[in-house]
């Protein structure tokens, strides 16, 4: 009884809020030729719309916004506006993870896979080459801090996917 009200009040609150609109991605015809560009492009557009299904701050809609509104105003082409959008791409997908949590698909995999690399994989590498004395089995390490990084980072992925965190949607540069 008590779940339905708390949830017959969340959607009237839903109702009431004020949204602002989230700015649509100008079409471009000149970018087909490139297809780096096109798919790049392309994956920003897909992230707009699975940003549109997410319970977004002002704040971040307006960085969308302005971020939207800077790439439709731009006179770049070719690696120039791939650059751009790149950048604002990475700029929004750093705010919003930092102000909501929300993330795309596999990034604490990706995340958690360098720094399984780079922070278990190294050290147990060292360790191993030192215990056993032989400095060709440092590199023993670094597959098994990948796979460490790998499994955490997998958790993690699952956790903010049934959290509701997760965008459908992933990121590739």
């Amino acid at each position: 009884m008590e779940e339905n009200v708390q949830a017959q009040i969340k959607v009237i609150h839903f109702k009431k809020r004020k949204y602002m609109n989230i700015k649509e991605l100008k079409v471009r015809e000149n970018i087909t030729s490139d297809d780096k560009l096109h798919k790049l492009y392309t994956q920003f557009r897909e992230l707009l719309i699975e940003l549109k299904k997410k319970e977004l701050t002002e704040n971040i809609i307006r960085a969308i916004n302005q971020a939207v509104e800077e790439i439709n105003t731009s006179t770049l082409t070719g690696n120039e506006l791939k650059k751009c959008v790149k950048q604002k791409q990475t700029a929004l997908l750093k705010q919003i993870e930092k102000e909501l949590k929300i993330v795309p698909k596999t990034y604490y995999q990706t995340l958690w896979m360098l720094f399984g690399f780079s922070g278990f994989g190294i050290p147990i590498g060292l360790a191993i080459a030192y215990f056993l004395g032989n400095a060709g089995l440092f590199g023993l390490g670094l597959p098994i801090g990948l796979g460490v990084g790998a499994v955490v980072g997998l958790s993690l992925d699952k956790k903010a996917l049934k959290e509701g965190r997760q965008l459908d949607l992933v990121i590739k540069y």
